[in-house]
């Protein structure tokens, strides 16, 4: 089979026009960036406010293992497999972030033949929409270090400084470092940090405002540190809103893009789902929604980090109703959770029915945390080509036990007709109807109360403990008004507790909770568990090592 970005390249691309026309939208409603990009003003959302709303499907997974399991290759294919049976689809998805794309991932536009395309832009630069938001969260660092160097006005504590800088890329040695050294005319000297662009608050932002009104006002309130008597400084008091709302009005159209079948796709915004919440843009899925009758948008990471937060937050504060839920699973990572070795790909290869059997208990876990929320849960399975009938029979009789419908699904080498019984299963699930899903918790309880609900409920923790900072930050964060807020934790992708050792699911631990802050401007509280930061670091190999270019520009080792 051919290298992803080979099958990407020999697409045969439909003008963005004509991707447009098939949702009602006209040319004049776009924004072109070239012939199969285009960006669309939200005045498009806004003449179609009146519009019913299609359904909203939510794709999310098992706890990952070291390369993913294909959420957005199954979002994609399934998008496509829906347009198949005469289904007006539209696939949500989230923008590349430059830090995994050279990093451990590669390219994130899906693969084989279930990818949104043109492929190499995506996974680049696209339309600029991350460097906006690095440009705009920068901004705000430079202004407030010109405040402390010009007088201090607002008495900001130069070590309860809480707004770090950013950069779209995977750099470990920024994650602490000292700035203003070289003498009085250079600034400050304090402790400052960056943070990996898709874990900015300006990015959480970008992808929760409602119109343009609205990216202004939450970007004044982002908190940027504390007087020395702990009141918060916000970004308003720097008068830094106002320019970093230019510096995003272009940012916070959504970007519409075709799958390699043309099925049309907004990918928008970015947030990380171990750090932030996850999901792309609530403006894309708003007008998705009034676009077509189904809407496929998928979350970070496994369904105790994006979808949890997408249940809680993104869909709370957008008044969002999913009808069906699809939790992705892979052979390979069910044996993981039973005991194999990640990095052992000749036994995660080879028949090894009872790590299978072990592992199924992840999965069964993620459906019952699913369920919680009361919608319609379905099972897609990710089939790889060493997944032998025997393999893909059992999760079956497995899932059957569980009462959960499933179906196997071949995207990859298939593309959309691969995805055709999970397509099926989809509609009729929809079909059905029910009730639209309620909130895990309910926002006046305490903050500690909220995120112990979460570690119980969703994680399997038998108690909570808070570190005595933790406990500080919370008591600090209530006294100054934010404890109405919902919280977002910020944990490992790596297990379904916050011990990245801990496969399966774990049960009877204590889930610790090491500190805690606010993103105001975003609209949640951020407890963070475990051993977890905002800036990734590049491994022993990344796959930048392996990208080439040839002298005509064509691009290689980008899947």
């Amino acid at each position: 089979m051919l290298p992803d970005v080979e099958i990407a390249r020999q697409a045969q691309l439909r003008p963005i026009t004509e991707i447009a026309a098939g949702l009602g939208l006209a040319a004049d409603e776009l924004r072109p960036f070239g012939h199969h990009i285009a960006k669309v003003p939200l005045a498009a959302l806004a003449q179609r406010s009146e519009l019913p709303d299609g359904k909203l499907v939510l794709v999310t997974a098992v706890t990952p293992t070291r390369y993913g399991e294909g959420k957005t290759l199954t979002t994609v294919s399934l998008g496509q497999a829906l347009g198949r049976l005469g289904q007006r689809s539209i696939i949500c998805l989230r923008e590349p972030s430059l830090g995994p794309v050279f990093g451990i991932k590669g390219g994130a536009a899906g693969g084989g033949y279930s990818q949104v395309v043109p492929m190499e832009a995506i996974n680049l630069h696209f339309t600029g929409d991350l460097h906006a938001v690095s440009a705009a969260h920068n901004l705000l660092s430079a202004l407030l270090d010109a405040s402390l160097h010009f007088g201090n006005p607002h008495d900001i504590d130069v070590n309860r400084v809480t707004w770090p800088r950013a950069v779209d890329m995977n750099d470990r040695v920024l994650r602490n470092a000292v700035v203003g050294l070289g003498g009085r005319l250079t600034g400050v000297p304090r402790e400052d940090r960056w943070v990996i662009t898709a874990a900015s608050e300006v990015m959480a932002v970008l992808c929760l405002a409602e119109s343009l009104a609205d990216l202004r006002e939450r970007l004044g309130r982002i908190v940027v540190g504390y007087t020395c008597d702990e009141r918060p400084v916000f970004a308003r008091d720097l008068e830094a809103h106002h320019a970093m709302a230019l510096l995003l009005r272009e940012a916070l159209e959504p970007n519409l893009v075709q799958t390699l079948e043309g099925t049309p796709a907004l990918i928008h915004g970015g947030p990380f789902g171990n750090i932030a919440h996850g999901t792309n843009s609530l403006l894309a899925d708003r007008l998705a929604l009034k676009l077509a009758d189904i809407v496929v948008t998928e979350c970070g990471f496994g369904a105790d980090l994006g979808a949890e937060k997408f249940m809680n937050i993104v869909a709370r504060q957008g008044q969002l109703c999913v009808a069906t839920a699809v939790v992705v699973a892979t052979v390979r990572a069910l044996k993981v959770h039973g005991g194999i070795d990640e990095r052992d790909g000749a036994a995660l290869a080879s028949g090894n029915m009872p790590a299978l059997e072990a592992g199924f208990a992840n999965l069964a876990r993620h459906v019952e945390n699913m369920r919680k929320y009361g919608m319609p849960v379905v099972v897609a399975l990710n089939r790889f080509a060493s997944d032998s009938d025997a393999e893909m029979a059992r999760l079956g009789e497995l899932c059957d036990g569980l009462g959960v419908e499933w179906a196997v699904h071949t995207g990859f080498a298939d593309g959309g007709a691969g995805a055709a019984a999970l397509a099926e299963l989809v509609v009729r699930t929809i079909a059905h109807g029910g009730p639209c899903q309620h909130p895990l918790y309910e926002l006046h309880q305490p903050l500690e109360e909220k995120i112990d609900t979460i570690a119980r409920e969703i994680y399997g923790a038998r108690v909570t403990v808070f570190d005595k900072q933790a406990k500080k930050a919370i008591a600090r964060l209530e006294a100054n008004g934010f404890g109405g807020l919902p919280v977002c934790i910020a944990k490992t992708q790596s297990s379904i507790s916050d011990n990245p050792a801990r496969k399966g699911v774990p049960s009877g631990y204590k889930f610790q909770v090491r500190d805690a802050y606010v993103s105001n401007g975003a609209g949640f509280v951020v407890a963070i568990a475990g051993q977890i930061n905002q800036m990734p670091g590049l491994g022993r190999t990344p796959a930048a090592t392996g990208m080439r270019m040839a002298d005509d520009g064509t691009v290689s080792g980008l899947a």
